[in-house]
């Protein structure tokens, strides 16, 4: 007698060339964050030709261009499932003749190539493909889905700006909170842990003040490049020698802006970073220590105080245990064992936890492979997967069609079903 999961996920065979349609479309058409209108539309587009599409709740605009749908079906547990649907400004080199050749004016007014370098597009196709088997699947599950389909997660405040817009207050409140992301590794396996796998997030502004001047009299003024370049050195330092080495920290400064001409010494010089840990106490001792670095390099040439701010705070992604092992247990199920790795702590950061922490409740977040198995099998023997495959936000990221979406699809069907199954 085949489970509840398995007799939703039936189907799947016979839905896989419109998922694989529906991808191919999502790939070609990227739009940037907060822009995600056709995204949205084409969500809501194909949630309104699914089995019930009368009885469900689709709510709009959320947060700018978020989607929430809600399919109650009976008594039992609420399962909030989420993907995030923004692209990035990245030109495409991957040569797939689905391969994105949109360009867009951003928020600053420029003309950027867009791309779907990050997988968002593997997010939104996949989560459309579960919701779509558990509404032909009714009678093997009771409860209440909730599927997110949520903007600006590169911009960092997507989930924010859907919290901020009442989305606690639009659905039912969720049992557990659910989410995955396309990341290099083998196609149709899986990987998830407990605890703590992706760091937060508190990104820093940097101001420096100093005396415009000419180019040839250095002398006659206070030179912020400079100021810059040995603060920057000096932030090198901050999780060497003042962190403590059993915590994890990273400070990066990753853009400089200062000067319009070779021959002017400007007034002023920007710098701004990121500071990522899986420790609030931690990041808030860099900022401290970042903060009074920049005042005593300024100090030390005479110049203005600096002005310090922060911004985008994301929060540690953090599997609860209890969640977790639930996830775990089904996606070994329906995958087998030997498709469910260790998710390995990774310092990037991702706003999925706001969603969750708005209701307060448990979450669970894992990856799932975007390369051909074989050769990431190879490449793994040989030690060369990082070198062999590019990574998320790379121009040449480009994940296989198959099993990659048809193992997002299961591992998050099976993962909902680990609730609301009957």
């Amino acid at each position: 007698m085949s489970s509840p999961t398995a007799a939703v996920l039936a189907p799947l065979p016979d839905l896989r060339p419109w998922v694989e349609d529906l991808y191919r479309h999502l790939h070609a058409h990227p739009e940037l964050s907060m822009a995600e209108y056709e995204t949205a539309a084409r969500v809501v587009q194909e949630v309104s030709g699914m089995p019930s599409a009368d009885e469900l709740e689709v709510h709009t605009g959320i947060g700018g261009t978020g989607v929430a749908v809600v399919a109650r079906n009976g008594e039992g547990p609420t399962v909030l499932l989420r993907a995030d649907m923004d692209g990035l400004p990245v030109a495409e080199d991957t040569g797939l003749d689905y391969a994105s050749t949109v360009t867009t004016t951003n928020a600053a007014g420029e003309q950027v190539p867009v791309m779907h370098a990050c997988g968002h597009d593997t997010h939104v196709a996949t989560l459309l493909a579960a919701l779509r088997l558990l509404l032909e699947g009714r009678e093997h599950w009771g409860g209440t889905v909730v599927a997110v389909f949520q903007p600006a997660e590169e911009q960092y405040n997507g989930a924010d700006a859907m919290v901020a817009d009442g989305l606690t207050d639009l659905l039912p409140r969720p049992d557990v909170a659910l989410g995955q992301h396309v990341l290099p590794g083998a196609a149709g396996s899986v990987e998830v842990a407990p605890g703590p796998i992706m760091a937060s997030c508190d990104d820093f502004r940097i101001t420096l003040h100093g005396k415009g001047g000419h180019g040839s009299a250095p002398h006659t003024a206070i030179d912020p490049v400079v100021m810059a370049a040995s603060l920057v050195m000096r932030l090198q330092t901050v999780v060497a020698r003042q962190v403590s080495p059993q915590a994890t920290a990273v400070v990066t400064v990753g853009r400089i802006s200062a000067g319009t001409k070779t021959n002017i010494i400007p007034a002023q010089a920007v710098l701004e970073g990121t500071v990522r840990t899986y420790d609030a106490d931690v990041a808030a001792h860099c900022l401290e220590v970042i903060e009074r670095t920049a005042r005593a390099e300024a100090l030390a040439w005479g110049a203005p105080e600096p002005g310090f701010e922060t911004f985008d705070h994301l929060p540690v992604t953090d599997n609860e245990p209890g969640a977790t092992d639930r996830v775990r247990a089904a996606l070994e199920a329906e995958l087998g064992a030997d498709r469910v790795g260790d998710f390995t702590p990774e310092m990037g950061s991702e706003d999925f936890g706001a969603l969750p922490g708005a209701w307060g409740i448990p979450s669970c977040y894992w990856a799932f492979g975007a390369f051909d198995a074989e050769e990431w099998a190879a490449a793994r023997e040989r030690g060369t997967e990082q070198a062999d495959f590019p990574d998320n936000h790379s121009a040449h990221f480009a994940p296989v069609l198959q099993p990659m979406l048809d193992t997002g699809v299961r591992a998050m069907v099976a993962a909902a079903m680990a609730w609301i199954g009957r």
